[in-house]
Order: structure tokens, then sequence, then C-alpha cells
């Protein structure tokens, strides 16, 4: 059984403030690209301590309600003991403890195997760092 490894990085602008960014379309053109027909696992991780990877449902409010959720959880106030950047931004470096770096999602047939309303989301709080990268890494 032979098999194939492959990687691929993004480069995201998340803007100066905290967001929810899709990434599942970029994740079927890589898979498009370098797996077509094969079965493996797609893993997609972002190289940085202050934003994760989320398999949420977007577009009908989940990634908003997300985003409310990780303020009440995680308020932008002065009770971090990590104190460089904006006000608050302690929070960003808990952030991955909840909303891990990384997510390994199985392919078949070349497709992500995503449930219906599921897509692949870079979850980002940190308005001090708007330039984001992601890798995706296919191992079939």
């Amino acid at each position: 059984m032979s098999s194939s490894f492959a990687t691929h990085l993004l480069n995201i602008t998340t803007g100066g403030s905290e967001a929810v960014i899709d990434l599942t379309a970029d994740c079927e053109q890589f898979l498009t690209r370098i797996a077509p027909g094969l079965d493996g696992l797609l893993n997609v991780f972002v190289p940085h301590a202050t934003a994760g990877i989320a398999v949420l449902e977007t577009g009908a409010g989940s990634d908003d309600d997300l985003l409310a959720a990780l303020q009440t959880l995680l308020p932008a106030d002065d009770r971090w003991h990590h104190r460089h950047g904006s006000p608050g931004h302690g929070r960003d470096h808990v952030l991955p403890a909840l909303v891990p770096p990384h997510a390994t999602l199985p392919v078949i047939g070349g497709r992500l195997e995503l449930g219906t309303w599921q897509s692949v989301c870079l979850v980002d709080t940190n308005k001090d760092n708007p330039n984001r990268q992601v890798r995706l890494s296919f191992l079939g």
C-alpha cells in the first residue's frame, strides 16, 4: 500500500476585529489538487499562540454565537497575567485551550467527510495580529 503526503500554507488576513473565517473551500481546493480520489486525513493547523481551528456551522449565526461565548468566557479586561498588546490580550493566549490550534478530518475519495452543516474555521480573537498562517496537510 503506497501513501502520499502533501502540505500547503494559507496566508489569511483576519482584519482588526475578532473573526471566524471559513476555510472549507480552501481545504476542498487543496484536496482536489493533491488528493483526487484518495482516502486519508486532512490536518488543519494554525501555528499561532492566539488562534484556533473549529468545526462548526457558519452563516446562520453560530460563528457570531461562538465569538459571543468566547467574550463571556474570556473577557477582554485586565484580569490576565499576560499583559502585552492591547487591553485584555491575555485572553487570546488562553483561547487555544478552548479552541485547539488543529483539527484532523477524514477524507474519502478526495473529499472532506463533513456533516451537512459543518465548516472548517479559523477562530481568531487577537486584534493585534491580523496576519495568520494555516497549514493544510494531507496524509493518504
